[in-house]
């Protein structure tokens, strides 16, 4: 009779325990569920906070355009017109001479006196936006893993003056030199080398420019990129993944109180860059596409049993599907490390295309029911097993979080 009521209080025990497990594994997930939530709305009101702060650097900006520019000169600016012969440096010959606001202090002193002299300064000073607009056009490079387009340009307008200037053609001329340069959009090499040009551009920019009238703190503390994608890529410009060009920034940024069109020209290299992420982006999404429709099922000539039987033909059909894939990602990715493409960009590029793979190949199981046996089960997970092989290959500096974006077909196989 003890030994029958001990081992029923053992058991009553047991139970109590496993529903106290139970209830603390609930917990627990309900926990990491709340933890999870508390992220995405952290998330969610940092990019609140960006685009509030986006809006109120435009507007500040646009104000002061208002009170201090005319609204001739603005919508000269807005646009991005070919220059003209007879403008020079922002100034038409027809208009009252004014000494060019981007000339070096030297030409500005020495021209003081004499309006010939005061021409000749504008006119060499065209002449170096052309010298510069020449170089810069053919594909200069790089030295220890920095564009050199990017730091020759930045040096330039740094010591013209040109983010202090009310006026001046540079910048547009800058502008259409990068969109003409982007016209074939087919050439995954000569956009990944652009961007990572215009891309180190944009991170001088974001260090060195303050708003005019702004106090002494520096522009970067405010987020002024227009999405929370690039927002965030001017933080991955700072963090360690970008040391070298941090410490090479350290020594050549000078902080500047830049001038409507310098803020501007930020804006349209932000564009800019967000333009040619995304060609590059959509051109592999393109390649991708008809090669995922054929993962997605095992050749219906062959049954089960016989891709049991011939299990090796069967694995080198499946295969050559998947490698084409894989072959498609390790061009993609010797291409931007062969530009020194910033890794935030390249993690975000595989990120999204990964996450492109999941809806694709998930959305494929449920609309076709017929692809949902157990030989289409292992057809995908060997393709699937190649993709976190190349994964592991390409290491987290450029796949990052790419492996779990396709999470949801995993799970699904």
């Amino acid at each position: 009779t003890l030994v029958s009521s001990l081992e029923k209080k053992i058991d009553d025990t047991e139970k109590k325990y496993d529903e106290t497990n139970k209830i603390s594994e609930e917990r627990l997930k309900k926990a990491m569920d709340a933890e999870s939530k508390i992220d995405d709305l952290n998330m969610a009101m940092l990019r609140l906070q960006e685009k509030i702060s986006n809006m109120e650097t435009d507007e500040k900006v646009q104000r002061q355009a208002l009170l201090s520019t005319p609204v001739r000169s603005m919508s000269e600016h807005l646009s991005i017109p070919i220059v003209p012969k007879n403008l020079e440096n922002g100034y038409h010959e027809a208009e009252e001479p004014k000494e060019p606001q981007s000339a070096p202090p030297a030409l500005k002193d020495y021209g003081n006196g004499d309006p010939k002299l005061k021409k000749s300064s504008a006119e060499k000073q065209q002449e170096n936006v052309d010298a510069l607009i020449d170089c810069v056009a053919k594909n200069l490079g790089y030295c220890e893993g920095k564009p050199v387009a990017a730091f020759t340009i930045y040096k330039c307008l740094l010591h013209w003056k040109s983010f202090e200037a009310e006026k001046t053609s540079v910048f547009d001329r800058l502008i259409q030199l990068i969109g003409s340069a982007i016209e074939n959009e087919e050439d995954n090499d000569n956009l990944a080398y652009w961007l990572s040009n215009t891309s180190s551009l944009l991170f001088l920019l974001q260090r060195s420019l303050k708003a005019a009238g702004a106090p002494g703190t520096v522009s970067r503390k405010k987020p002024p990129q227009p999405t929370s994608l690039f927002g965030r890529m001017a933080q991955g410009l700072r963090s360690a993944s970008f040391a070298n060009m941090h410490v090479e920034a350290t020594d050549v940024v000078r902080q500047v109180e830049a001038k409507y069109p310098a803020l501007l020209f930020k804006q349209q290299l932000t564009a800019y860059v967000e333009k040619i992420y995304g060609i590059i982006r959509d051109n592999i999404k393109k390649e991708l596409s008809s090669l995922i429709s054929l993962c997605i099922q095992a050749p219906r000539t062959m049954k089960a049993s016989m891709l049991r039987i011939s299990g090796r033909s069967s694995g080198q059909t499946q295969s050559n599907h998947w490698q084409k894939i894989i072959e498609n990602l390790d061009i993609l990715l010797k291409i931007l490390q062969d530009n020194h493409v910033p890794p935030v960009l390249a993690q975000k590029i595989f990120t999204q295309i990964f996450s492109y793979i999941n809806v694709q190949l998930f959305n494929s199981l449920l609309l076709r029911r017929e692809c949902c046996s157990f030989s289409n089960g292992e057809y995908v997970k060997a393709g699937l097993a190649e993709l976190e092989l190349w994964c592991a290959k390409a290491t987290s500096e450029y796949a990052a979080s790419s492996w779990d974006e396709i999470r949801h077909i995993r799970q699904a196989v």
